[in-house]
């Protein structure tokens, strides 16, 4: 069958067939092998399940041991992964590492903690409800990003925490050999970084180190807030094909960027959170009055309809500002943890160096 690769579909073409067929990988079936689903013998619900038998809920889940690295999915052949579902029995996020590699590559093409790919980087469950990502009570995490592949794809999570972690998860994916035919395929990316605390005049980096052509698609920023006031004058830049001193795009200020006004106040409610399909201030944590004294906040902006594209390369800053009590800004020194995603041509680009788990501790 010709024409339609089948491995990311929308309402528009729902309709139409393909040659592609479905696979889905979890714990219950860890090689996806066609007719092999609910076959395991022994797993975390062996135990519960030993009055049934076979095919009763024997593996429903894995433990990933104290530093121990457990691959998730190993794919092989050409196809694309269209929906991910995670979750774990504790909330411990950030000492998950998820990590993506493309057709054999040794290097990741995503490298970020579990709940900054989902929009919960301050270890606290908060409503998420866009078209690519959606957090469900009580941290149910889902991922819609198209994830197409030319010869195979390989997920891995890494537990940086003390603890052995029980992880939950199924991985939907199309085997299509449309993945690889098409010259214009492009490989889905995500990077992490965290200024804790940003320096004096400095700015936040969010994305560098991409050369060659591709395009942007998605910012989740997890926000602390380390002084009184308001603190989002500050804009985001994108830096493309060459740019130096000044970028090509320039926001006009960070609740601007992700789709809000104002500071988000609505007089009377204050900070008010809001989650849409492509862009949201989902989180807000106030301060308690005694151990929690810092505001902090999650925000994201999916641009699905309007993808930064850039062709020989790019990078992303962002700055962090207040204001003084005679009108002038305040360069601020906050906690910035930045996610971005992007497609490019190449399986990998240059990633930071990962922190360690100190490093990623949320305080």
């Amino acid at each position: 069958m010709n024409g339609f690769a089948g491995f990311n579909s929308g309402l528009g073409d729902l309709w139409r067939l393909s040659s592609s067929v479905t696979r889905s990988i979890s714990a219950e079936n860890p090689t996806g092998e066609k007719g092999k689903g609910g076959a395991a013998t022994e797993g975390t619900g062996a135990k519960a399940a030993r009055d049934l038998g076979l095919g009763w809920k024997v593996s429903p889940s894995i433990h990933i041991e104290s530093g121990e690295v457990a691959t998730l999915a190993d794919i092989q052949g050409a196809g694309g992964i269209q929906h991910i579902w995670l979750t774990t029995h504790t909330n411990n996020w950030r000492k998950l590492v998820l990590r993506f590699y493309w057709d054999g590559d040794t290097s990741p093409a995503v490298e970020v903690p579990v709940g900054d790919f989902f929009g919960q980087g301050w270890g606290k469950f908060a409503q998420l409800s866009s078209l690519p990502v959606a957090v469900n009570p009580h941290g149910g995490f889902n991922c819609y990003w198209p994830m197409p592949f030319k010869s195979g794809a390989r997920i891995t999570l890494e537990n940086l925490s003390d603890d052995q972690m029980t992880v939950y998860f199924q991985v939907d994916y199309a085997l299509s050999e449309g993945a690889s035919s098409t010259e214009d395929v492009a490989y889905f990316h995500a990077q992490w970084r965290r200024s804790n605390q940003l320096q004096y005049k400095d700015v936040h980096t969010i994305l560098d180190g991409v050369s060659g052509s591709g395009h942007y698609v998605g910012t989740y920023l997890a926000w602390g807030v380390n002084s009184s006031g308001w603190w989002g004058e500050g804009e985001i830049k994108y830096f493309l094909d060459g740019d130096d001193e000044f970028p090509t795009i320039c926001g006009t200020g960070t609740e601007d960027y992700f789709g809000g006004a104002w500071n988000f106040d609505v007089p009377g409610n204050g900070y008010t959170e809001f989650s849409t399909p492509f862009l949201g201030l989902h989180q807000v944590l106030r301060p308690d009055g005694l151990y929690q004294s810092q505001q902090r906040f999650g925000m994201y902006r999916w641009h699905v309809l309007d993808p930064i594209r850039f062709g020989s390369d790019l990078k992303v800053t962002i700055q962090a500002l207040g204001w003084r009590n005679d009108g002038r800004y305040l360069p601020l020194q906050d906690d910035i943890a930045s996610t971005a995603f992007w497609y490019g041509k190449e399986t990998s680009y240059p990633q930071p160096e990962f922190p360690g788990k100190d490093h990623l501790e949320i305080k």
